[in-house]
């Protein structure tokens, strides 16, 4: 069956709408190259966070989804996308290389999930644990299946130990300048097309009610979220069978973009967490408490937020004259 070729409107848009994907700190570490009958990722490695992200494993991980965003918003524009992975091995930063075919029809289903993309949002507050959890976890654990990674689900009986994790990797990070004032650069006031904007950090007090997060530095008032005393959500992992290679890492990233685009069609609420597994005692806290055989990448918290409350604007994403490149 012949290449089809989508024109340049089509890739455009679904270029703007796939870089709504979450990356560490929102750097937005990619970029895309139009040439002919195909779409190339690459990542960008003068995006790097380096001093909480210095080997590029969580840059390989938000390139994993914005990958995955961008075949999902394709879809929802009738084409279906063949993806080969890694096509240069004298060029690792070329992650992909997308090719296309028109498709016999769109499925509401696949119009939920690209309209998910700009409704999905980190809510680093305390949330209720998800309605419905067995069937909703059964869900996700079926559009992790095409990425070959692991999903484990952490038992309210080891979150304790997890929280505690969670609790020492902060504190020795509290002595750590380069990461400090790495965190503090990117969550800076100042008006921009990336970091983490005012708006999407908490309090003190609200951040108190959360066991299990990375410690952003404070902002706002407190008492968002106020009719939920304590964070119950679900805590979710994310392994991969091997250790780190970028292969499988990009695969994650293209597994937590389904999980939580899943998650938004249904209602429920997610924060991506990655200061855990950035390093290694608090990873192999992770696998003890989830019992993985693989190496963990990620864990994500599901939950409800209260009713009523409203969602926060997504974050500002860079122009897409700085992230695309169409080749005649």
């Amino acid at each position: 069956m012949p290449v089809d070729a989508p024109d340049s409107s089509v890739i455009r848009d679904a270029v703007a709408l796939a870089c709504h994907a979450p990356s560490l700190h929102n750097s937005q570490p990619w970029r895309w190259v139009s040439k002919g009958a195909s779409l190339q990722l690459w990542a960008d490695p003068f995006r790097l966070v380096h001093a909480t992200d210095h080997a590029g494993r969580e840059l390989t991980l938000s390139c994993g989804a914005v990958l995955d965003h961008l075949r999902v918003a394709m879809a929802a524009a009738g084409w279906d996308s063949t993806t080969e992975r890694l096509p240069d091995p004298a060029g690792p930063d070329h992650l992909a290389t997308l090719t296309f075919l028109r498709a016999e029809a769109v499925t509401e289903a696949q119009r939920q999930r690209a309209a998910a993309i700009l409704r999905r949002h980190t809510d680093r507050l305390p949330i209720e644990a998800p309605p419905a959890w067995p069937g909703l976890e059964a869900a996700l654990r079926r559009v992790v299946l095409p990425y070959q990674v692991l999903f484990d689900v952490v038992t309210d009986e080891a979150r304790p130990a997890l929280a505690e994790a969670s609790r020492l990797t902060e504190t020795l990070r509290r002595y750590d300048t380069s990461y400090q004032d790495e965190l503090r650069w990117w969550t800076s006031p100042f008006a921009s097309d990336i970091g983490v904007p005012q708006s999407e950090l908490v309090s003190s007090s609200d951040a108190a009610r959360v066991d299990i997060g990375r410690a952003f530095p404070p902002s706002g008032g407190g008492g968002r979220h106020a009719t939920v005393d304590h964070d119950r959500s679900k805590i979710v992992a994310l392994s991969t069978h091997h250790d780190d290679t970028r292969l499988d890492v990009l695969r994650c990233g293209e597994a937590l973009s389904a999980v939580l685009l899943e998650c938004t069609v249904a209602g429920v609420a997610t924060c991506t967490l990655t200061h855990m597994t950035e390093l290694a005692p608090s990873r192999e806290i992770i696998r003890q408490v989830t019992g993985t055989a693989g190496q963990p990448q990620l864990l994500i918290r599901v939950g409800t937020s209260p009713a009523k409350e409203p969602h926060a604007k997504g974050t500002a994403r860079r122009p897409l004259t700085e992230v695309l490149e169409i080749l005649e």
